[in-house]
């Protein structure tokens, strides 16, 4: 058994304090939640800074939401939002087969 499977056989919830849309495309953090026993996220205004300023993949969201009329603050929770969603939407299993207790964002 994998360390991390062994924390969750003990009850200990194991967060991720991070997200980009890169983990969310390419299928990191599917893997984290399946392979290493991931039951949660959290995330903050800073690490998203990070996540966007960071790559490309934010660019083409930036683009349509700049011609759509968002800006400033508007813009970065409009694509904060949207990655959440996503996350939470990979949760979700943790969060019905543990009734609520984990698969957790925010």
């Amino acid at each position: 058994m994998n360390p991390t499977r062994e924390l969750q056989a003990t009850g200990q919830s194991l967060w991720l304090d991070n997200i980009t849309r890169g983990l969310l495309n390419d299928g990191v953090l599917a893997n984290y939640i399946k392979d290493l026993s991931v039951t949660g996220l959290t995330s903050n205004p800073t690490i998203f800074q990070k996540a966007i300023a960071g790559t490309d993949l934010y660019d083409s969201a930036i683009d349509q939401k700049t011609r759509d009329g968002k800006t400033g603050e508007a813009l970065f929770f409009e694509l904060a939002i949207e990655d959440l969603r996503r996350a939470a939407d990979l949760f979700r299993p943790v969060h019905d087969a543990t009734d609520g207790v984990d698969g957790w964002v925010s």
